[in-house]
């Protein structure tokens, strides 16, 4: 019997409020590694395990938020409930099709995911891959982060494969440098990393994609895809690199995530056994889709659609 995939993606699901005319919000959830969990869901076999690994408050928000991920398929594994805390909030607003951000997560409950050692060992035990960001790493209080980095290390050396996108965002920092520390650790120890060339660049100074590639191959990850917006995007397996172009989309309607949609039709075509080129090729795809729909999260429907290869192919 073959066995079933089984994928944890750590971080921080906000309450997200989508602006829908003057003084009118419509509410949804999403967060970077939710988001590219979410794709995946679409795209990988019905019966794969998904979860997303987090921390909950204890209030109607989140019990509402584990309702929505449970009735669409995705899992929570152990993550734990902190009393007194509820999820982060942000609200996007659209010029065109570009949008902005405003954040209210101070008292996040996903800042405490790395709380109890025990049970984040058990959510992230036995997984073909685990996925996290340099955001799950920004929010979560320094004290956690040696408990999130020697569980990923420890599921690692037991075979899970570790993915990490840096998405670098200054705002959640203290300082520049305690962020190139921390996500330097992070790239230590991930097979699969899946930066963004503008973040590499205001963190780092990357003079283009190359030196991206350069600089985080030296850390040791042996896949690397360097994403460049609507520019063709730079990869590099094993030492071997390339470029895959990126599909232009004549009517754009929202960017919001776009760039976690990308990643997260490019995992699951590689966890599906797919050739770095193909994964590419069908995760621009997702993205194209992506941007032509309103909100962080595309419906399942449009990502099922026959330009996407199908579950079992």
């Amino acid at each position: 019997m073959e066995k079933r995939l089984s994928i944890a993606s750590v971080g921080e699901c906000m309450i997200e409020l989508s602006s829908t005319g003057p003084d009118s919000w419509q509410s949804a959830y999403a967060g970077d590694t939710s988001n590219t969990l979410w794709t995946m869901r679409a795209l990988l076999p019905s019966d794969s395990i998904l979860d997303f690994v987090t921390a909950f408050g204890d209030d109607g928000f989140s019990r509402r938020q584990q309702a929505f991920f449970n009735e669409r398929g995705i899992g929570t594994a152990h993550s734990p409930v902190i009393p007194g805390l509820r999820p982060g909030l942000y609200a996007t607003t659209l010029d065109g099709y570009e949008r902005s951000f405003d954040y209210w997560r101070s008292q996040s409950a996903a800042r405490q995911l790395a709380v109890d050692r025990n049970a984040l060992r058990q959510s992230l035990s036995g997984r073909d891959l685990i996925y996290f960001s340099g955001i799950t790493t920004a929010v979560m209080p320094n004290e956690h982060l040696e408990t999130l980095f020697d569980e990923l290390s420890a599921a690692r050396q037991r075979g899970t494969r570790i993915a990490f996108d840096p998405n670098y965002r200054s705002r959640l920092w203290s300082n520049q440098k305690f962020a190139m520390e921390v996500i330097g650790e992070a790239l230590s120890l991930s097979d699969i990393v899946l930066p963004t060339f503008d973040d590499e660049r205001s963190l780092y100074g990357d003079e283009n994609p190359i030196a991206t590639l350069d600089r985080v191959s030296m850390s040791g990850p042996s896949e690397i895809v360097v994403k460049c917006g609507s520019d063709p995007a730079f990869y590099r397996l094993d030492g071997d690199g390339g470029t895959s172009s990126a599909q232009t989309v004549h009517t754009p309607v929202d960017t919001t995530g776009a760039g976690d949609a990308f990643y997260g039709g490019y995992l699951a075509n590689r966890l599906l056994g797919r050739t770095i080129s193909i994964s590419l090729r069908d995760a621009h795809s997702v993205a194209a889709i992506s941007i032509q729909s309103k909100g962080a999260l595309t419906p399942h429907a449009k990502l099922m659609s026959p330009c996407i290869p199908s579950k079992s192919n």
